[in-house]
């Protein structure tokens, strides 16, 4: 039996993912925290792999997940002085720990190692925090703009793309996909602009060009991080796509993109 193709794996996946966001947009509240929380917490455990491979720092890493998901429920809650406690929190025990690291004798460490714990809290779970307070029509054009952006790139860049944009940093991205990507994302955003929001259709045209932008600098990051420590995919959790933080990537990116446009010139 032959296996299925990345194309089709990366369509049942999509849809798979679609299906259950749409469950926890529709749901609301607690329900979608706690799907936000297992998405961050298990994209958090794929970025801290990436840099302690295997078995290595298990309690770090547990610990790094447990302060990202306080930081999702005291955001949750509009308990903003916990959040910065557990930002906090994080980078204390990255320095303590490399205080006494480097202090008994490792000459090896450094404290860039000893931040990776603090980098991921502010990478993902923080990134994401904007989206616990947006209403239903926000939550959904954000999602629109990272999934458009990213499945009409990855398309459209399939079957039309030559020329690369950035080769040092993601050999695969095209001129004609990220062109794609963004023409799609556009549609999409003056669309539900058209249907639901109260700025004129130009202003969602032109948030949708913005959201594409910060989608790419997202997906275009993790790539760079990727290639720096020789890891092909964040993990293998999701066929066709790899691992979960490759396929929110661009989303932790427009999600604070979108919270700083909003808060300049109101769309809903």
């Amino acid at each position: 039996m032959t296996s299925a193709s990345p194309h089709f794996q990366r369509v049942v996946t999509g849809t798979a993912l679609a299906a259950l966001l749409t469950v926890g947009l529709a749901m609301g509240g607690w329900v979608l925290l706690i799907m936000v929380v297992a998405v961050a917490s298990l994209a958090l455990l794929e970025f801290y792999t990436m840099f302690w491979p295997g078995n290595a720092r298990l309690p770090l890493k547990a610990t790094g997940m447990a302060l990202g998901a306080a930081v999702l429920a005291a955001g949750h809650m509009d308990r903003p002085w916990m959040v910065l406690g557990c930002v906090a929190a994080a980078f204390l025990v990255g320095a303590v720990g490399f205080l006494l690291t480097w202090g008994n004798g490792e000459d090896d460490c450094r404290f860039t190692e000893g931040q990776v714990l603090a980098a991921g809290i502010l990478y993902v779970p923080v990134l994401l925090l904007p989206a616990l307070h947006f209403n239903r029509w926000e939550q959904l054009v954000v999602v629109l703009a990272a999934v458009i952006s990213d499945t009409g790139a990855y398309f459209i860049g399939t079957w039309f793309g030559k020329a690369r944009i950035w080769p040092r940093v993601s050999p695969k991205k095209s001129w004609a996909g990220s062109l794609g990507g963004l023409t799609l994302c556009v549609l999409a955003t003056t669309g539900v602009g058209v249907a639901a929001g109260t700025a004129p259709w130009w202003a969602f045209a032109l948030l949708g060009g913005l959201l594409n932008v910060a989608s790419q600098l997202g997906d275009f990051f993790e790539s760079a991080l990727k290639r720096t420590l020789g890891v092909k995919d964040s993990g293998a959790l999701l066929p066709g796509h790899g691992g979960l933080l490759d396929r929110i990537d661009s989303l932790l990116f427009v999600v604070p993109a979108y919270a700083a446009l909003d808060s300049v010139f109101p769309f809903f």
